[in-house]
């Protein structure tokens, strides 16, 4: 009896010991933790407001925050912000980061304007950041005052790129990625657009980057499709909710806010969007097809131009626009199946203009993203590397629209049917992809 007295004694010393060592832990911890540089405020604490928006309005200012990229080739700086200043009000602002889970003090933002604005109150601009000392960014925001603020009032931007940055070119994701700067308005133009996706697919791009704010039914119908399987990337463009885009690229006779719907934005977006997965960026708009002359396809003519000119990272492509008021005269490729489809038929369309030399002709690019800093549409405003012109032989754009050079005549155009090289493989892919979303003509087969 007596030992079974000892041994409950025993147990509830244990018990009692037990208790209070927990409870110094559990009380005492804290304190410990708190007692280092680190901020008290709690790990969710910069995440309260993390935008999900591709386009941010920043607190205090009339600017708007785009996205954020980790970008160390510029001395002195980590990260690059892309936004969309008004020109007007540029004020001294400060760079406020996340560190995995505390606040850092802040650091002078650089602000850099793109030249291009072309008149227009908003224009392009990027924000240079440096990253202060032990410090392992998430989040970034900017603030109009070096102060800290309560983190809960601004709008955090995940910082992206951080986890690829120096990977090789060739362990990329994709090899060719476009960048179609804006689709606005009612635009529905699916033939030809389904026809350029399908002749990109043959020619190896792996990626489509569309920044949409609106377009008409029958195309919101295949870029959906076309999402689903993963070729195209949609982003949501919604400036018009934000500002008055211009339909125009020259403020003074087309009026609104910023250029063309924001198209330098989405452009310089894009580029750092796909930096760390694409080996190679194109540039240019949804009714443009880069291509190659000599070549079967984009990879064989860059392997090529890159042999020639090693330290090259911007090649500029010629645009030629084929008139599409003059058709094919055998109609061959005027496919029943193809009827009520709205939209522009390519293959109908191989006469084309000689450029206007005498006067300012514009190039779209192929990039090497990690050696662009800035462009604008037609080129690049910095980068590393060399540019190349290349050769309209070798490669030039297809470009299918209204004429130019309406006053020539057909005799004075050239006939071009590098498109109708593709047209066993092209027509039924396009048949596929019309099929899948219920526009294939099929009473007509």
């Amino acid at each position: 009896m007596e030992l079974l007295k000892h041994f409950k004694k025993k147990l509830i010393l244990f018990f009692i010991t037990a208790l209070f060592l927990f409870l110094v832990f559990t009380v005492k911890t804290p304190s410990i933790y708190n007692s280092t540089p680190k901020s008290s405020v709690p790990p969710s604490a910069c995440s309260m407001r993390i935008s999900e928006q591709t386009i941010t309005p920043l607190n205090n200012t009339k600017h708007f925050l785009v996205s954020a990229y980790m970008d160390q080739r510029v001395k002195d700086f980590d990260i690059r912000i892309i936004g969309i200043f008004r020109r007007d009000s540029i004020q001294p602002l400060h760079c406020f980061f996340c560190c995995a889970g505390h606040l850092s003090k802040t650091t002078p933002a650089t602000i850099l304007q793109h030249p291009d604005n072309y008149g227009f109150p908003f224009v392009t601009t990027d924000v240079m950041c440096q990253i202060p000392q032990n410090c392992s960014a998430t989040h970034v925001t900017l603030l109009t005052t070096p102060d800290k603020q309560s983190p809960s009032n601004h709008p955090w931007l995940p910082i992206r790129n951080k986890d690829t940055v120096g990977q090789k070119e060739e362990n990329m994701q994709f090899d060719f990625t476009i960048c179609i700067s804006n689709l606005f308005g009612n635009y529905n133009n699916v033939l030809q657009f389904a026809q350029t996706l399908e002749m990109y697919k043959l020619l190896g791009v792996n990626r489509v980057v569309i920044y949409n704010t609106s377009c008409g039914p029958e195309l919101d119908r295949l870029l959906q499709s076309y999402s689903d399987e993963g070729f195209v990337e949609m982003v949501p463009w919604p400036i018009d909710k934000h500002l008055n885009p211009s339909r125009g690229w020259l403020h003074s006779q087309h009026g609104g806010d910023v250029h063309y719907f924001g198209q330098l934005t989405t452009l310089n977006e894009c580029i750092y969007r796909s930096m760390e997965r694409s080996r190679y960026v194109l540039l240019n708009d949804i009714d443009e097809i880069i291509m190659p002359y000599q070549h079967k396809d984009l990879m064989s003519l860059m392997n090529t131009l890159r042999n020639q000119h090693p330290n090259a990272g911007v090649f500029l492509i010629e645009n030629h626009i084929f008139p599409k008021k003059h058709f094919e005269p055998s109609g061959r490729f005027h496919l029943p199946q193809w009827n009520g489809v709205p939209g522009i038929n390519i293959l109908e369309h191989i006469y084309r203009e000689d450029p206007a030399r005498n006067i300012y002709h514009p190039y779209k690019m192929i990039v090497r993203p990690r050696m662009v800093e800035m462009t604008s549409v037609h080129e690049v405003i910095k980068n590393f590397g060399e540019r190349y012109k290349v050769p309209l032989d070798v490669c030039r754009i297809v470009h299918v629209r209204v004429a130019l050079l309406g006053s020539l005549t057909l005799e004075q155009l050239n006939v071009d049917k590098r498109l109708w090289d593709f047209q066993e493989k092209l027509i039924p892919n396009v048949d596929k992809v019309l099929k899948r979303v219920g526009m294939l003509n099929l009473t007509q087969n």
